[in-house]
């Protein structure tokens, strides 16, 4: 069994092109825009880089950071192929450190998941420490409805093609684990089978802000996807600022 997003990097935005990409950036933009965030950005947990290439096509000054190697290798390649030159790091956001000081964090699409209630603090500082006095911080969770009530317990399938990817998923108390298993058609026509343990953590909405207040921030807005109402939406954003 592989890490989290080992074997799954080179499908990820393959597996994800129904989520609305587009349009999910263009919230990020005209959000940035309204919050007059400044123009050098981080992206935290960039996976294979699509906002990161979506915000430097609009003028923004990208840099992305993630803890999967393979991962950051696809998105420096998919910059390459769109001319886009963005710096990417290694990091986890439990212990980030970039020396530099940056006008916004962005971190969609699930990150903060991956990190235990225990150690949001940490992590929170962190993303602090890497930002100007002001800084926006802006970052999604899958919410606990959607974690409790329409993944766990229950299994997700895509075949296509050149790769099938299986997930199946338990609730665990304060946490659901996600058992994937991806199927690779190879140049000879034959399927290589991999596999990956996925564990993303809930957490509740009054948590995160107390959190988030105690490592430095003041929470602007709380908004479901696309800036939808929280009540049932299956990711809630929070739109902080360094204080």
């Amino acid at each position: 069994m592989t890490q989290a997003y080992g074997s799954l990097a080179d499908w990820f935005e393959c597996l994800n092109d129904d989520c609305g990409y587009e349009e999910w950036s263009q919230y990020f933009i005209e959000g940035l825009k309204f919050f007059h965030a400044g123009r050098s950005g981080l992206e935290v947990g960039c996976g294979s880089g699509y906002f990161c290439r979506a915000l430097k096509r609009a003028g923004y000054d990208m840099t992305g950071a993630d803890l999967s190697a393979p991962m950051l290798t696809k998105a420096a390649e998919l910059a390459r192929k769109e001319g886009l030159t963005i710096p990417f790091l290694q990091a986890d956001a439990r212990t980030l450190r970039t020396g530099h000081a940056f006008d916004f964090i962005l971190s969609p699409n699930d990150c903060y998941n991956y990190i235990p209630q225990a150690e949001l603090d940490r992590a929170f500082s962190r993303a602090a420490g890497c930002l100007k006095k002001g800084g926006l911080f802006w970052f999604d969770v899958s919410s606990p409805c959607k974690l409790r009530e329409k993944v766990a317990n229950n299994m997700f399938a895509d075949d296509r093609e050149e790769v099938t990817y299986l997930s199946f998923n338990r609730l665990y108390g304060d946490r659901v684990e996600m058992n994937v298993t991806l199927f690779v058609k190879g140049e000879d026509g034959r399927f290589d089978r991999f596999d990956e343990l996925h564990v993303q953590y809930i957490h509740e909405q009054d948590e995160i802000c107390a959190a988030l207040e105690r490592a430095g921030f003041s929470v602007l807005r709380v908004e479901g996807h696309l800036g939808a109402d929280t009540e049932g939406s299956d990711r809630l954003n929070f739109i902080c600022r360094k204080v």
